[in-house]
């Protein structure tokens, strides 16, 4: 279904698995370092284009990466505005998306509106305040999310856009999108990801006639809603479900499958917090809500080993996937080696992983494979620490030269230390 919803809209389950979107709680002086400002290598950086187009409207460079001391968009994040690979049909995200899709309309005539070109340049008070999310909860920080002002912000969640459809009306939908998140950087971690959250409401009249309450009712039904659509997407496995904690349902679960010999965790869910339901103007019902990241799944059905090979034009990779077909196995094209080299430094108060991550990522690109803390020591007589971290530049396509990873590597060194503040070893 064709969104109506105005540009700027705005979180549900924070890709329910620890594992792949790691939040760490620290402390965070925010300084306005990775602004549009930023100095990067450009030899290797693909042009930022002063235009995307979101949902029908451009958005202009200067909307996003603006000069505010609150902004901490960079270039490379705003290139990635309106890409919208979920979208794309030969794509894995699209094409699991679709499945997705397939398994809903199959078992519920229809009934769920679907909307995935819904803008991800959302509010605070979408992003966060509707869903919940305690005002110091560390997602909010400046470490954790892009911030476009004080006031509007990336979204880091499809579940921004979860109170305003509730109160547009909707009782059964799936909003799929893009998703924002400053992070740490490896093979399984990237600023930009897609999620997937579907919601169910329900009457008096659902559950009047069952002998239980609204609320064990509407967990009756979404588990067996989510156990069926693991069933379609991995066959028959083994599932369990798991008690766990989100501000916005209540009781709250994780679905775990047995795939590949290992515990596999899916997807978060849970029912929905009455305050939400409150607010939108549904406080007679109840409704069970669920989210969960595409790259996770993808990575798992497709063998792909590395989240930045999503972005890859490259034909090698395109070619290999079709529509409609779930599950065809990625098969390497290259096994470029790595090429590591090491920054050492004494920190400061201020300093975070995320920071140290936003400064390499802006220099290199994808053509860093992870950054890794491999050693830490306290001076305890200057009362200092230094951390020790190993870059991995590798590219997915072609190898690199020593001339460019040296100046890759000349040029993180000096930016860790003009924008991070701290003092190199």
């Amino acid at each position: 279904m064709a969104s109506t919803l105005p540009l700027t809209r705005a979180f549900l389950f924070a890709d329910a698995s620890s594992h792949l979107r790691r939040n760490c709680l620290r402390s965070f002086a925010f300084s306005a370092a990775f602004s549009s400002d930023s100095v990067h290598c450009k030899k290797w950086r693909h042009p930022v284009s002063s235009l995307s187009e979101l949902g029908g409207v451009a958005i202009a460079r200067d909307d996003v990466v603006r000069d505010d001391p609150t902004n901490n968009v960079p270039d490379n994040i705003f290139s990635k505005l309106g890409v919208q690979l979920h979208r794309k049909d030969n794509h894995p995200l699209g094409i699991l998306k679709n499945e997705i899709y397939d398994y809903f309309d199959t078992n519920y005539s229809n009934k769920f509106d679907k909307f995935d070109d819904l803008s991800p340049i959302v509010s605070v008070k979408e992003n966060f305040d509707d869903v919940l999310v305690p005002e110091d909860h560390v997602s909010r920080s400046y470490n954790d999310t892009y911030y476009i002002d004080s006031q509007t912000v990336l979204r880091c969640h499809t579940s921004a856009h979860q109170a305003e459809l509730l109160r547009s009306g909707y009782t059964q939908f799936l909003v799929t999108g893009d998703v924002y998140r400053r992070d740490s950087i490896d093979s399984t971690h990237y600023p930009v990801f897609h999620q997937m959250e579907g919601v169910r409401v329900f009457s008096l009249n659902d559950w009047e006639a069952s002998s239980t309450d609204g609320t064990s009712y509407a967990a009756d039904d979404l588990k067996k809603c989510l156990e069926g659509l693991a069933r379609h997407l991995f066959g028959a496995v083994e599932m369990r479900w798991v008690d766990t904690y989100f501000p916005f349902t209540n009781p709250s679960f994780e679905l775990e499958i047995f795939f590949q010999e290992k515990w596999l965790e899916v997807l978060g869910c849970g029912v929905m917090e009455q305050e939400i339901l409150k607010r939108s103007g549904k406080e007679n019902n109840v409704a069970w809500a669920f989210g969960l990241g595409l790259e996770r799944l993808a990575m798992v059905l497709f063998d792909i080993p590395d989240i930045r090979l999503f972005w890859s034009a490259d034909e090698r990779f395109t070619s290999q996937f079709s529509k409609g077909k779930l599950g065809v196995k990625f098969k390497p094209f290259s096994k470029f080696p790595p090429c590591y080299k090491d920054v050492s430094f004494w920190i400061n108060e201020s300093f975070t992983e995320n920071n140290l991550c936003e400064v390499v990522r802006g220099i290199a690109g994808d053509l860093v494979e992870e950054v890794r803390l491999i050693d830490s020591y306290t001076n305890n007589k200057k009362g200092m620490t230094s951390h020790c971290y190993r870059i991995a530049y590798r590219s997915m396509e072609r190898s690199l030269t020593d001339e460019e990873i040296n100046d890759l590597q000349w040029n993180v060194r000096e930016q860790v230390h003009s924008k991070l503040k701290v003092v190199l070893r």
